[in-house]
């Protein structure tokens, strides 16, 4: 029920726990959703390893940076280079956030290429998030004006952290209806904004505590030293 306590699985290797549970979801197909950062890097490339065919899956990106996509700031390269590119069947759709374009046209391509989708029937199956040290997932970061947004299914702004580069994010509504929510995070410097949104109040001073709002129960992949503060 919606403010259920998550699920909490510390284990050794959370990355390749991820990296199974991924290719899991790709084995049985529907869609999937994308984070950055370098903890994930390992889970795509273990479930690249475990289920190079991806063909029954639709990929998306819950958010990314306004760069080019040869950036190395890059969400999508990072999945490029660590999943994408070791995969046997590329998945039948792969819906790139163009960060190449204005911030407000790419947020707005992704808006409409979710509500197409969703008007074709399609769902959210598979949300894959990080956690930052502020406590934000996605690119929806304490007191930004991308989390207040509840009209649209994506929109564009401002990020929190470095690097200082606007950002395009799914919208938290959108983020709330995926069917299964999985978080992976890593590192003793990640423990405080563990303790904060997955063992304290739901705030929107602590954006990732809001995932606690869904219909689902959502799912934490943590190790020791993440989980050191709960």
């Amino acid at each position: 029920m919606p403010g259920s306590p998550p699920e909490l699985r510390i284990v050794d290797d959370p990355a390749a726990a991820v990296g199974e549970v991924l290719a899991e979801q790709a084995r049985r197909g529907g869609s999937i959703v994308l984070t950055g950062g370098s903890a994930p890097a390992q889970a795509y490339a273990h479930a690249a390893e475990l289920t190079p065919d991806w063909g029954a899956v639709t990929v998306w990106w819950g958010d990314d940076r306004c760069v080019p996509p040869d950036d190395p700031r890059s969400n999508y390269l990072l999945a490029k280079e660590t999943l994408l590119d070791r995969l046997e069947t590329q998945p039948q759709a792969v819906h790139r956030i163009r960060g190449e374009l204005d911030p407000v046209e790419a947020a707005a391509e992704l808006d409409s290429a979710l509500d197409n989708a969703a008007l074709a029937g399609a769902t959210l199956d598979f949300m894959l998030l990080g956690l930052g040290p502020d406590g934000h997932m996605a690119s929806l970061f304490p007191g930004s004006p991308q989390l207040a947004v509840r009209d649209r299914r994506a929109t564009s702004g401002p990020a929190g952290l470095e690097p200082w580069v606007d950002r395009v994010t799914m919208t938290l509504p959108t983020i709330l209806a995926a069917h299964r929510i999985v978080f992976l995070v890593l590192g003793a410097g990640k423990a405080d904004a563990v303790a904060r949104s997955f063992g304290g109040e739901i705030s929107d001073a602590v954006p990732a505590s809001l995932s606690r709002l869904a219909a689902v129960r959502v799912e934490v992949y943590l190790d020791e030293a993440a989980a050191a503060s709960l």
